[in-house]
């Protein structure tokens, strides 16, 4: 399952890596020499040289040798006072982060070095046109394949930004230094800067002294589209049009991004529609200020004097218009006075006079030339937890490169004047030459002599729906006319397409497929908002919405209906055209007394209580966005078709209500409702409920009519892993994505598989590709939904050339398993279907064989310190969480036993599970579901990895120093007990005589880390044995979370 390569280039890639890694070791233990003195380096370098030896004694079998060494290592660190471990532990929490940014360049360095690299675009395209697929249904099936990768935030993300830009810095730094043009002063001059950013580095806090709001969340995501994605998308886009060796539209992109940060209320009361609302809005200026820049540059490129007749007659009918000067003064005027009172008339700057930096460069090439985005306004952080965002935006934000003026022209024809606005640099000169007036007005506008002038018509539109933006995120009135901002992608899309067309048709195809291409790339990728923004909240908080109004209207409690009772009421209020939620139906026959003069009788006020109301916002809301700015809405613990069709009323009753008000339809259309089925028992009825749903006349219609025909589904990895155990979570998986694909087989209806995965593999982390791959037969056929969490989002989109390469791997993988889909599963030896029988190793019953503990036996959090991980969802105990939520939050379970380096959650139940089935005669036949069922092939793979990384003497020195109880000492033994015997069974089953065999590169990446993480993990244990005695004592909490942020860096996927 895994890639080999050449022995000898691997032995040199691996070289490169450990120069890397002595380099950047190197200048931090000179940086520390300066910052903590040679005496406590001293110090350092013991503790890593007896933790090497440990390390170097275990690999040759010297177990005892090993472990007296540990055991001095661990009385040393007893020994040390409060400010030494404290100090100890930056200095290896920094260590490990370094080597982390080296593996990244290492991998960077490889993709880069390796002629044909498997998994490419190229490398998968050639295979399937030499496996017989013809080269234009290739091309087809990529142009209308559809992934959608959506970023989420994730509590064990525990890096400050900060440092992130740092490292991310040092990353460019050490590609830099590979140059082979490089001087030797060149050279010098990279290691300063190196020295510099790892000095800024020991400098800076690594701890967050707040918990971070969503917004701040939502902002770090907007970020990795700033520093990485933007670059990473139009190079991306380029790989795969060349690897079709025909040349692929540019508005076509198979990778589409959305984002759960800031719509992600499920359990998290901070996310409120307000935030949602505020978040959606910064997302969509972000993207305008985006585009802007890239006109700016784009305007110095497109130079020439030649185009298409169209775009010819279209110029030089504006260009030639009745006293075009003395109109646009005119016109510009009245519209400074028109909009004086409502905040548009702020100070315009004039054209820039020189080429923006970066113009004379490729998009994608190099670092940034923009410096990191200032959002506008002080949205950076809550005053207190539970209170709204207020905006409140310096006047600094309106000056600069980027904010070139706030006012434009407001166009008599909307289209014309949209196409002229991008680009009068491309309009002919010969126009120009033969019209004195056309000649007057294009010096104007291109060179604006007066303050009261419009800027350049590329910046018209944008700029005034920049200026929209911001004054809606400062809930200030807004009277522009629809036509005077851009609205949609498709208006921004369709004066870019028309000079791309027009230089293609004027023979400057090269100059199309340039600058202007990856403009029109990246308006076909990331729309008017980067990435759509998904709502997700729990079933539940729809069934007490509908209590509340039913209850009200004397109709009953709705959650005490039966379910058919739920479907009736629900499909007959579906049915009809008026608002059936009261509020909004007193809203509703308000303006219809207005409009229609009949006098309606006064509804009473409609009290609900503040988490109802908070819903109902949410869809209002919800209605007000529209899906140009929101994805999909997700209804979490879903068990039931009445979960999905509660959602559409209520969605349709806040559509009714807005559209009345607006006096116009809402923007876009429904949002998407997809049911999240995250238990064992309820993956076990989802194909029932799908079933169930798409039985219904009026839903089966919606879904043909309002979505295309598609139904999207979502499975949860996280609640089913502790439900169940990893082996048979990924079974009860397997089988409902089967069935939901077959049940929306038999009525017709396309399916997407949203798939809600962590970083940890016992949240359904790993490899993507393998991932992928790995999926039923007919579940991926052309579209695919994936989320990815906290570090890995960093560590996958956090640098353009990841970006890239991530990219790739999804297209590929979606594409294979669409026009080459696995085969089915195969029969046993005794005429067994694999595909109608659970594999053996799968427990029975659906839980695993061994008991499973509720707490982490060696209690790594302390009883008071459960606050020092932030978490989403509300602690199982909180008074609104107890019907929802069962104890143990999953988070806090995963993450722990990942710092403690046993990581039963990903393994517990497996060995079990294999030993039983070898021992009734099941050997073969799980080897030979190794070799040739990639479902059973990745698990098994994914599990092996997860015993690599694991460490069972560290796992024992969390036991035998904090646990004191005997029967939790008892437990623990038995459970590294049951690790040896699923490390063995593994081996058994994959063929291999030691973990990972088949990927040695990744062996020899985490042995590299072990002499720096296997001390911080002794740390961290004699941290909380001294936290256990003095509870209040902030600088012991603050050793304890950067212990657990350099563990959390040595795991590399724990979130």
């Amino acid at each position: 399952m895994t890639d080999t390569t050449d022995d000898i280039a691997e032995e040199i890639s691996i070289r490169a890596f450990e120069d890397d890694c002595r380099l950047l070791e190197g200048l931090l233990n000179d940086v520390l020499h300066r910052e903590v003195g040679p005496q406590f380096m001293d110090a350092i370098e013991r503790k890593r040289a007896l933790a090497q030896s440990a390390v170097n004694m275990r690999m040759v079998g010297l177990e005892d040798t090993a472990e007296l060494l540990e055991k001095h290592l661990a009385s040393e660190m007893s020994e040390m006072t409060l400010e030494e471990a404290l100090t100890l532990a930056r200095a290896f929490s920094h260590y490990l982060s370094l080597m982390g940014i080296a593996e990244t360049h290492h991998s960077v360095r490889k993709a880069r070095n390796i002629a044909s690299l498997t998994k490419s675009c190229d490398d998968i395209f050639n295979k399937l046109i030499q496996g017989g697929v013809p080269p234009e249904a290739l091309y087809e099936t990529v142009c209308n394949q559809v992934v959608e990768i959506v970023l989420t935030a994730h509590p064990t993300q525990i890096n400050r930004r900060t440092l992130q830009y740092k490292h991310i810095r040092i990353a460019h730094l050490l590609e830099f230094n590979e140059r082979p043009d490089l001087t030797l002063e060149d050279r010098e001059m990279v290691i300063e800067d190196l020295v510099r950013e790892i000095t800024a580095l020991w400098q800076t806090d690594e701890l967050r002294r707040h918990k971070p709001t969503p917004v701040d969340e939502a902002r770090a995501g907007l970020h990795i589209v700033e520093q990485s994605l933007w670059k990473a998308v139009p190079h991306y886009l380029r790989r795969v049009s060349t690897a079709l060796k025909k040349a692929a539209s540019p508005d076509c992109t198979p990778i589409k991004f959305g984002s759960w940060m800031g719509g992600d209320r499920d359990g998290n009361p901070n996310v409120t529609s307000k935030v949602t609302r505020d978040v959606a809005l910064l997302s969509r200026w972000m993207a305008i200020d985006l585009y802007i820049r890239e006109v700016d540059s784009l305007r110095f490129e497109l130079s020439m004097s030649r185009c298409s007749g169209d775009l010819e007659k279209l110029a030089h009918e504006i260009l030639q218009g009745a006293s075009p000067v003395s109109r646009h003064s005119e016109s510009w005027n009245q519209s400074q006075s028109r909009n004086h009172g409502n905040h548009l008339s702020q100070p315009t700057s004039t054209l820039p006079t020189q080429l923006p930096a970066g113009a004379d460069m490729p998009s994608f090439a190099g670092e940034s030339s923009y410096s990191i985005l200032e959002f506008p306004g002080n949205i950076n952080r809550q005053i207190a937890l539970g209170t709204e965002v207020l905006p409140r935006w310096p006047l600094k934000f309106f000056s600069g490169s980027s904010a070139i003026h706030t006012g434009a022209l407001k166009a008599k024809h909307d289209s014309e004047e949209r196409i002229f606005q991008f680009f009068s640099a491309a309009c002919p000169k010969k126009t120009i030459r033969n019209s004195q007036v056309g000649r007057f007005s294009f010096q104007k506008l291109l060179e604006p002599s007066l303050p009261e002038r419009p800027g350049i018509p590329a910046y018209r539109v944008l700029t005034k729906t920049r200026r929209r933006l911001e004054l809606l995120l400062e809930d200030l009135p807004c009277e522009l006319d629809p036509l005077e901002y851009y609205e949609t992608s498709e208006q921004l899309l369709e004066p870019l397409l028309l000079c791309y067309e027009s230089l293609q048709s004027s023979g400057s195809g090269s100059l199309a497929d340039g600058r202007l291409a990856d403009l029109i790339r990246r308006v076909a990728t990331f729309g008017m908002i980067l990435m759509k923004l998904d709502l997700r909240q729990e079933s539940g908080r729809h069934a007490e919405a509908l209590d509340a109004i039913t209850s009200y209207l004397d109709m009953g409690v709705y959650s005490e209906w039966d379910e058919e009772k739920k479907l009736d009421f629900l499909t007959r209020e579906l049915k009809g055209k008026r608002p059936w939620c009261l509020h909004q139906l007193r809203e509703f026959l308000s303006l219809s007394s207005l409009s229609t003069g009949t006098d309606y009788p006064r509804l009473e006020i409609f009290q609900v209580a503040p988490d109802v109301r908070e819903v109902l916002d949410t869809f209002r809301i919800a209605a007000e966005l529209g899906s140009d700015s929101l994805g999909a809405y997700v209804i979490s613990m879903a068990s039931n078709a009445s979960d999905v069709l509660a959602v559409e009323l209520l969605q349709k009753d806040a559509r009714l209500s807005v559209s009345g008000e607006l006096g116009r339809p809402c923007p876009g259309t429904t949002l998407r409702v997809v049911p999240l089925f995250e238990t064992v028992q309820d993956l076990r009825e989802a194909g029932s409920v799908i079933r169930k749903l798409l039985s219904i006349a009026w839903y089966r219609e919606h879904i043909i009519k309002n979505h295309n025909g598609h139904q999207e589904v979502m499975v949860g990895y996280s609640d089913s892993g502790k439900d169940a155990g990893r082996f048979t979570a990924a079974w009860e998986l397997y089988k409902a994505q089967e069935d939901v694909v077959a049940a929306c087989n038999e009525f017709g209806i396309k399916v997407t598989l949203f798939h809600g995965r962590g970083g940890s593999i016992g949240r359904g982390g790993g490899p993507t590709y393998l991932a992928i791959q790995s999926q039923p037969p007919g579940s991926v056929m052309g579209t695919l939904r994936s989320t990815e969490q906290g570090e890995m989002v960093q560590a996958k989109f956090g640098l353009p050339q990841t970006a890239v390469r991530q990219l790739e791997i999804y297209t590929t993988a979606v594409l294979l398993a669409t026009l080459r889909p696995p085969t089915h599963r195969g029969t046993s030896n005794g005429g067994r279907s694999w595909k109608t029988s659970p594999p053996p190793a799968a427990p029975p019953t659906g839980a695993p064989s061994t008991t499973t503990p509720t707490s982490s036996p060696t209690s790594t959090r302390p009883p008071s310190s459960g606050a020092l991980l932030p978490q989403h969802r509300q602690p199982p105990n909180s008074p609104e969480n107890q019907r929802r939520y069962l104890p143990p939050p999953r988070i806090p379970w995963i993450f722990a036993w990942t710092q403690t380096r046993l990581v039963l959650p990903a393994w517990l139940g497996v060995g079990a599970g294999l030993r039983s089935a070898c021992e009734k005669g099941h050997r073969e036949e799980l080897m030979a579901m190794y070799r040739e069922w990639p479902f059973f092939q990745s698990t098994v793979d994914l599990i092996e990895m997860v015993l690599g990384k694991a460490d069972v003497p560290i796992a024992e020195h969390y036991d035998r120093v904090l646990v004191k109880e005997q029967r939790r000492r008892q437990l623990g033994a038995a459970l590294r007990k049951e690790f040896k015997a699923t490390e063995e069974y593994v081996m058994v089953v994959s063929g291999h005589e030691r973990l990972l065999e088949n990927n040695r590169s990744l062996r020899k990446l985490i042995e590299g880390r072990l002499p720096y993480l296997n001390p911080m993990n002794m740390l961290q244990v004699e941290i909380l044995r001294r936290l256990r005695m003095d509870e209040e004592n902030n600088k012991l909490r603050d050793a304890l979370l950067i212990s657990i942020n350099g563990i959390a860096a040595g795991m590399r996927n724990t979130g």
